[in-house]
């Protein structure tokens, strides 16, 4: 038998990604309905300037920060002047955009010139860019290839314009939330580097232009065309690390595929490798547009744990570490030098202990640091006054910041998650031998259960009420009460009439779920789809089908992330948010990307395809009872294991380094043994 990381090690060897290449996640640009996209390297990223072939936008390397940087690119062939500026219309009459690709590594786009100039004389060119942010040193490199499709010479020269605005270097500890203002810090300086602009193309033939633009110290020595190889191959090599024990999914159910391989991406981009920060890798929430660059706890561990921990591998105990040792009693996350930001946050602790329960699963936790967590979930839950079993969480501000008032103070959701995290903080102790309450743990827990089902349930609502300090509750129709289902919250009368809110007109819509009920009348508006309203956190669908999949709802969880499998189709990684009354997310004010992204694959895997890892090591089985289709998952590998599940049809086979076990659908079945010692 190998050891735990054999196979991890022996597929990055060969070369694989957890069955997975980098063109598997090749995305072609038009079907992408993203106002702008972005690409990353782990340590810059750049955007695209819309509608064009060659242009790009702003560019994030942490410390450095070129938001308002332009790069335009003009051409001159045979002494035509040939404008690549993403005008519409009749007047758009430079290159013509026609499309391209994203790409784990950068992104491709090709265009078309082809008019006559003011000799009759036709000049047809074919143009491909080709973007890749710089790993190893702050910028992005831009290589242009222009093919001569007319039948005589063309003399082309290329003529790029860096309009960089102010360049800043940025402390760590203040890339938060928003974008940050380099206007505000010392300044550095922007720089166009090329290894030539013009060449002579013979008719059929083609030319190759090669650019880069730094915004801080590069490296000494090399070139574009160097930097760019060299970054190329380090996120090849940073994909099949991440991605050498996650399974490759094979399906016949139209959308899966896609919207599973979409979420790995979004996690990707959201993994970020400067050796400056905090931990390497380290988890951006979202990062690649230069915002959300921290790490939130509930975002990192409150969403898809499993999956996360499957690309972290024994790195997941770092980001713990990290976020542990920071005042989470006061931040809600860590900025990139592990410092705290932002204000205190009702999840961390919940989401924390998730995190450490999924590595426990993967590759075991330290006794020492479960002992420390344990410690940081009760600092974290003082830092909020008691309310009796139960915790006041505070207002908007600690919580899901709505923009009205109704879910807060003291809420089924967090105070169930606690209960949940107390729970997992006892099996945790049982699997390491960690010196905790076991026993004090679980009685608490079902302490703030029962307080949460006779304090806050409102029979007659079918629905949890919030409790302000006053006394006065109020009835919110928030879909995390959906959350305190899945902590065990509810009896089956309570889970009932939660679930009679699941409907069309109310928490559902034709692409996806909406954080308030629409028949909430005090508290549902368009405005902040994020927690308010007319979609959701890109999370919570996948994350609500998952809670269905466990409770044995097999049809209504299907039916649930049917209605988000179109991000799959039209977004190269997922973002913040996204509405659930038509297939868009918000065009601005929102984060292009969000780690919670991953929810999606989490959802397939231990939702749909029904695998439930233990903390102990062991791996159990459940898969459900009803499928839409048939599902395969190739090369998992776990705990130095190889595991291959297949269900189709009523039928469920895992193959655990080639022996076969067959499960039914009367429940769990154990195909992995616990690790001895």
């Amino acid at each position: 038998m190998t050891g735990p990381g054999a196979a991890r090690d022996a597929a990055e060897e060969r070369g694989e990604a957890g069955g997975y290449a980098g063109a598997d996640f090749d995305f072609d640009l038009r079907r992408s309905v993203a106002e702008t996209l972005w690409t990353g390297s782990g340590w810059s990223t750049a955007a695209l300037a819309p509608g064009t072939v060659c242009g790009v936008g702003a560019c994030y390397a942490p410390p450095h920060a070129a938001p308002q940087a332009r790069l335009s690119v003009a051409f001159e062939a045979g002494g035509v002047r040939i404008e690549d500026n993403g005008t519409p219309g009749i007047a758009g009459g430079g290159l013509l955009l026609a499309g391209g690709v994203w790409r784990l590594d950068g992104i491709e786009r090709h265009g078309t010139y082809h008019r006559r100039d003011a000799g009759g004389r036709l000049v047809s060119l074919s143009v491909r860019s080709t973007l890749t942010p710089l790993y190893g040193q702050p910028g992005y490199a831009l290589l242009i290839r222009v093919r001569n499709r007319g039948d005589h010479p063309l003399d082309v020269r290329v003529l790029p314009e860096l309009t960089s605005g102010p360049v800043g270097r940025v402390p760590l500890g203040d890339w938060g939330w928003m974008p940050p203002l380099p206007e505000l810090t010392g300044r550095t300086r922007a720089e166009l580097v090329h290894e030539g602009l013009e060449l002579r193309i013979d008719p059929g033939g083609e030319g190759e232009y090669a650019l880069a633009v730094r915004i801080g110290d590069g490296v000494r020595g090399g070139s574009p065309r160097e930097w760019a190889r060299a970054s190329r191959e380090r996120t090849a090599a940073r994909t099949a690390k991440a991605l050498a024990r996650v399974p490759r999914l094979i399906t016949d159910v139209p959308g899966l595929d896609a919207y599973y391989r979409r979420s790995l991406a979004s996690g990707l981009v959201c993994l970020w490798d400067n050796p400056a920060f905090a931990t390497s890798p380290f988890v951006a929430t979202s990062g690649i547009d230069g915002g959300a660059l921290c790490a939130y706890a509930w975002d990192t561990g409150g969403y898809a744990p499993h999956t996360l921990a499957l690309m972290l591998g024994g790195a997941v105990g770092d980001v713990l570490e990290t976020m542990v040792k920071a005042d989470l009693t006061d931040h809600y996350a860590i900025a990139p030098d592990g410092t705290g930001t932002g204000v205190a946050y009702a999840y961390s602790g919940w989401s924390l202990v998730m995190l450490a329960h999924a590595a426990a699963c993967h590759d075991g936790l330290s006794p020492g640091l479960l002992a420390r967590l344990h410690e940081t979930e009760y600092r974290l839950a003082d830092r909020f006054p008691a309310a009796g079993e139960l915790r006041d969480y505070g207002s908007q501000h600690n919580l899901l910041e709505m923009r009205g008032s109704g879910w807060e103070h003291v809420v089924a959701s967090p105070n169930a998650e606690r209960a949940w995290s107390l729970d997992l903080l006892a099996e945790l102790a049982e699997a390491t031998g960690a010196a905790l309450p076991v026993a004090e743990l679980r009685a608490r827990a079902g302490r703030i259960l029962r307080a949460v089902r006779t304090e806050l349930w409102d029979a007659r609502a079918g629905w949890f009420r919030s409790r302000y300090p006053d006394g006065h509750g109020e009835l919110a129709y928030s879909v995390q009460a959906f959350d305190a289902l899945r902590a065990g919250a509810c009896t089956p009368e309570m889970a009932a009439a939660l679930l009679s809110h699941l409907r069309e007109g109310a928490f559902l819509g034709p692409y996806g779920v909406s954080s308030v009920s629409a028949e909430d009348g005090p508290h549902y508006e368009l405005g902040d789809v994020d927690w308010s309203g007319g979609g959701a956190y890109t999370g919570e669908a996948p994350q609500l089908a998952l809670t269905l999949w466990e409770r044995g709802e097999d049809r209504t969880a299907w039916d649930v992330l049917s209605r988000v499998l179109w991000l799959g189709a039209h977004f190269p990684y997922y973002p913040q948010d996204h509405y659930c009354d038509r297939p868009a997310a918000p065009p601005r004010g929102r984060r292009a990307n969000v780690i919670a992204g991953l929810t999606g694959a989490e959802a397939v895997l231990t939702g749909l395809a029904g695998l439930r890892p233990r903390p102990d090591g062991a791996l159990d089985w459940a898969p459900p009872a009803w499928l839409p289709g048939a599902v395969e998952l190739r090369g998992l590998r776990y705990r130095g294991h190889e595991i291959d599940l297949r269900l189709a049809d009523g039928r469920a086979a895992a193959a655990v380094d080639g022996r076969t076990h067959r499960a039914g659908t009367s429940g769990p079945v154990r195909i992995l043994e616990a690790p001895d010692g």
